[in-house]
């Protein structure tokens, strides 16, 4: 990284989420330490992302005081090569940095979800005699 500190960085994300996940790896990619506010876990969270954002959408991130609203990890990593945060690395990221979730994404979603609401993490069995 170009700068001398390690920047102030707060991500708000899904828990599940292809953008989100993307988020993620620009952090991994360039070792980038940051606060995860789980919009899906806390409510609380799309709250406060709302209030700061002006707006609904997911990511957004904050890199020492400017809201990046509804961004993929391209942006962010565009934005902080730009802004001389770092030089970019040719080095790919270790998850997709610019897309959605997967239907196989969706489904483990749906099905987290569903274990949490019951507290199950399993398969249910029923007998009928």
């Amino acid at each position: 990284m170009s700068n001398t500190s390690q920047p102030e960085i707060t991500c708000y994300l899904k828990t599940y989420c292809g953008w989100s996940e993307g988020v993620r790896a620009i952090m991994r990619k360039y070792d980038l330490k940051f606060e995860e506010k789980d919009i899906i876990a806390n409510p609380a969270f799309r709250w406060e992302m709302e209030q700061k954002s002006g707006q609904p959408l997911s990511p957004c991130v904050i890199i020492d005081g400017k809201m990046l609203a509804d961004v993929s990890g391209d942006e962010v990593e565009a934005w902080m090569t730009e802004n001389n945060y770092f030089q970019k690395s040719d080095t790919d990221a270790d998850a997709p940095t610019d897309s959605a979730c997967t239907d196989e994404e969706h489904a483990e979603m749906e099905r987290q979800a569903a274990a949490a609401e019951f507290g199950q993490t399993g398969t249910i069995k029923i007998i009928r005699e």
